[in-house]
Parts: C-alpha cells; sequence; structure tokens
C-alpha cells in the first residue's frame, strides 16, 4: 500500500511538473506570436489552466514531503503526547476541510460537463476539463492527509522538528 500512495504522489507531482511545463510553452507561445505577426487564441487561458493544475496536482506531493508551512512555535515546546495529540487534531481537522474541498472540487467539475459550462475567453475551452485538474489534486491531498492520520495514529510519522524547520530557510 506503501507503494501504491507514494507512486500516487509522485506521479501527481510529475503531472505537476508538466503543468509547469505547459506554462512555459503558452507564455513562450504568446511572445513568440506577438513577435512575428501573428495571433493564437488562448494561450492566456492556457498558461492559467496550466498553473492552476500545477498548483493542486503538487499539494499532496509538498505536504508528503514536509515542505508546507507549519506554525511549530507551540508543537515544539510540547511534550511527546501533547505533540502526537496535536498532530492528531490538525489532521483530522486537514482530513475534514480537505474532504471538503475535494468534495467541492469534483462535484463543480461535474456540474461543469452537465451543463457544458464554457469558458468565456476567445478559447472557449468547457471548464470541466481545466476543473478536472483541481478535483484530482484535492481528492490525492484528502488521501495524503487520511495517510498522514494513520501513520501518526500508529506513531510512524516523520514529523520535523522546528530545529529542522530552520534549515529549509
Amino acid at each position: 500500500m506503501r507503494r501504491l500512495l507514494d507512486f500516487l504522489y509522485d506521479g501527481a507531482a510529475w503531472l505537476a511538473a508538466l503543468s509547469m511545463i505547459g506554462v512555459l510553452v503558452m507564455v513562450l507561445l504568446s511572445i513568440t506570436s506577438r513577435q512575428f505577426g501573428f495571433h493564437v487564441p488562448g494561450t492566456d487561458a492556457y498558461a492559467g489552466y496550466s498553473m492552476a493544475a500545477a498548483g493542486f496536482l503538487a499539494l499532496a506531493h509538498t505536504l508528503k514531503r514536509n515542505e508546507h508551512i507549519r506554525v511549530t512555535l507551540l508543537l515544539g515546546r510540547l511534550a511527546p503526547r501533547g505533540r502526537h495529540a496535536l498532530e492528531m487534531w490538525a489532521l483530522s481537522a486537514a482530513i475534514g476541510l480537505s474532504g471538503l474541498f475535494a468534495y467541492y472540487s469534483v462535484r463543480l467539475a461535474w456540474v461543469s460537463r452537465a451543463i457544458n459550462d464554457m469558458s468565456t475567453s476567445s478559447d472557449a475551452t468547457p471548464l470541466w476539463i481545466p476543473q478536472m485538474a483541481m478535483a484530482v489534486g484535492t481528492v490525492i491531498l484528502f488521501i495524503a492527509f487520511v495517510d498522514d492520520w494513520v501513520l501518526e495514529l500508529m506513531g510512524r510519522r516523520g514529523n520535523t522538528g522546528p530545529e529542522e524547520a530552520l534549515h529549509n530557510e
């Protein structure tokens, strides 16, 4: 199961990286088209879609690498038992919030598909297509929080101490 979850997080990170390349391609295409006097419609919209996809698809991978911003001032001062309780509370809240976020992201894409919602920009893209990246990213983030919750419950979650957090700066 661990391999499958790590593959899921890494796969989403690779898709995020490809989305960043998509942003680069769209920006370069927009610049090049202006320089050579032709117009490619939708480059701004597609750059935006790619940027959003990169952000959402990278959330779980970032969480699993302990790269999300955390306030460790209180955690560092707690005894191990208190730290565990606070971590469980925080992860439980994160599961609830990310679950809601995932549910409504999936619902948004589903409704956009059902009503055939289209982008108002010149590209006229069906909005469910770029919204799928948000939905997939939030579902994977929800899975990552549940994964961390289970690991913390079993005492196998690698926590970052406040001294280690300072090394990232």
